[in-house]
């Protein structure tokens, strides 16, 4: 029967020490207020658990329940620093957290005694080297984004900041990654928030995004207003201008930002009034077809007076970009750029579903793409940007070789200004004051310092990149290709061009058909530049042109 109470003990053992310590006070000595101060209100706690109704645990066990709650906030960073080991990713890993830091900070970021990696394991991948390395004394790595019609091209970095908004991140942050930008030489893109006057304090270059809310360029209603993307876009700091469609944390998702959150910084940067929910639909109002998408393109690069417009997306429907792509052909009008996000991108807080099982990694979407505009005879007019988990030279090195021109990484140059991957962005409680807007927080990130941790961290990556390069032979990281990389599959290893090949140029727009990439023209037959639906197609399995023809 005793045994049934026991899990009130340490609420009955605190209770009395209440108790004691209360007559003790009164009688004996002043002296015991103090023990009473601690143990009255754990009391009252203890009456407060039994009460309650929501927390099962707190009613069964009082006052002591709570340090299950305390042990999971702490869950995140008690395993990163106690049971963690060098190589466990969640989603990044110890030791690809530590380089950016040493990277960041200055400070030697070799290793001795050989790789930990599972060098025999299905998936490890390496860079192939020559018998006569190169020395690359110049790492300052840049591309050239502009096509044909664009009248500002800009030279980019090989190696920018992602799209990360103000209000998911402090205006400290902020203005640390943009004046890290500014000391470094590369592009720093706006996220969908719009321009903050942290962007224009810090004074680096801009890759002004445009999303579903047209933050920063809307009418009342939530349209896009024309009159004000004129002014934006002239400031000399926007360099390019991107049309988000999509992004990895959570494709195909939209949000909001409560009325709660809205403080007068982020109002007056996204054009949006106080007071009411902020929306971000799932989808552009703008237009809704591949062709609509590619007028917009057009319209953009004229009100801004020719300079560079692309999109970004997280690649779906494989059917849906090859849309784009006929809307290219029958428009005649192409984008400068395009940014392949891959599903493991992470900036933004996703539901779960979305953030582990919505859109395509990375390394697919990038070689879906690369070959879908070479097969359209338009890869050499379009330059192709890459984002999802890239902090290393070997991250970028690898992504070129698949088809990318450069690089963005939001998570590494979070962590080159502190973040500890604590997983508590959506919380407004940022440990280290990067994710939140609580002016008491964000006091933690120095503007000065941590604006030299990413310049720092940017040109430490882009002398590794020069070195890799020079070990496969190569005088430019540009020159990768796929067959510099091996990949290691349950069957043994491949080589890149196996594993990611280059197709054909302007194979889906000959005369005559290469066999083994029936699947490629099906899509390609499926898709139209006026709709982004799908044809109809009967119940049961889709008959594909091979059975078709059989």
């Amino acid at each position: 029967m005793i045994r049934n109470y026991e899990r009130y003990t340490i609420f009955a053992l605190v209770s009395l020490a209440a108790l004691l310590a209360l007559a003790g006070a009164v009688l004996f000595s002043p002296w015991l207020w103090l023990a009473a101060a601690l143990f009255l209100p754990l009391s009252a706690l203890g009456v407060r658990d039994l009460i309650q109704r929501r927390h099962a645990i707190l009613r069964n066990y009082p006052v002591i329940g709570h340090i299950r709650f305390l042990a999971e906030n702490f869950r995140p960073e008690i395993r990163q620093y106690m049971f963690e080991g060098d190589q466990d990713e969640l989603p990044f890993s110890r030791q690809a957290r530590a380089l950016v830091y040493q990277r960041a900070k200055g400070v030697e970021d070799k290793r001795p005694f050989g790789t930990i990696e599972n060098v025999y394991g299905s998936g490890y991948s390496w860079l192939t080297h020559s018998a006569t390395p190169v020395h690359n004394a110049d790492s300052d790595f840049r591309v050239t984004i502009g096509g044909s019609a664009c009248r500002q091209p800009y030279s980019a970095s090989l190696y920018n900041i992602s799209a990360m908004s103000f209000g998911a991140l402090s205006g400290n942050a902020i203005l640390a990654l943009n004046k890290g930008a500014r000391k470094g030489g590369f592009a720093h893109d706006t996220g969908e928030g719009g321009i903050s006057r942290y962007h224009r304090q810090g004074g680096g270059d801009l890759i002004f995004q445009i999303a579903s809310g047209y933050f920063g360029c809307r009418n009342p209603d939530g349209s896009f207003s024309r009159e004000r993307f004129v002014q934006l876009s002239a400031d000399p700091q926007v360099r390019m201008i991107e049309i988000k469609l999509s992004q990895g944390a959570k494709p195909g998702h939209g949000g909001m930002l409560p009325a709660s959150k809205i403080s007068a910084e982020i109002a007056e940067a996204r054009g949006i009034p106080m007071g009411i929910d902020c929306i971000s639909p799932p989808a552009h109002s703008t237009f809704s077809t591949p062709v609509g998408l590619m007028e917009f393109v057009g319209e953009l690069r004229a009100l801004s007076q020719g300079k560079p417009v692309g999109f970004k997306l997280c690649i779906g429907h494989r059917r849906e970009f090859l849309s784009m792509i006929k809307a290219m052909l029958k428009t005649g009008i192409l984008p400068d750029f395009i940014v392949i996000d891959g599903a493991e991108g992470g900036t933004g807080a996703a539901p779960v579903e979305f953030a582990n099982r919505v859109g395509m990694p990375m390394l697919e979407g990038l070689t879906f793409v690369h070959n879908a505009l070479r097969g359209a005879g338009l890869r050499d007019e379009i330059r192709l940007g890459a984002a999802g988990k890239i902090i290393s030279a070997y991250d970028i090195a690898r992504a070129l070789a698949l088809g990318a021109d450069w690089c963005n990484s939001g998570r590494g140059f979070m962590f080159a200004i502190g973040c500890i991957q604590a997983q508590a962005c959506h919380t407004n409680k940022c440990p280290v004051g990067i994710a939140t807007q609580d002016p008491v927080r964000q006091r933690a990130v120095d503007v000065g310092d941590k604006s030299d941790r990413v310049a720092r961290f940017h040109r430490n990556t882009m002398h590794a990149l020069g070195e890799i390069a020079g070990a496969a032979g190569l005088a430019d990281p540009s020159d990768f290709m796929p067959y510099h990389f091996m990949f290691r599959q349950s069957t043994g290893f491949r080589d890149g061009n196996e594993v990611y090949p280059y197709l054909p140029r302007g194979f889906l727009l000959a005369d005559q058909e290469i066999p083994g990439l029936e699947d490629w023209y099906d899509r390609w037959e499926r898709a139209t530049a006026d709709s982004f639906a799908p044809p109809e197609i009967p119940f049961g399995p889709f008959a594909s042109r091979r059975k078709r023809r059989a």
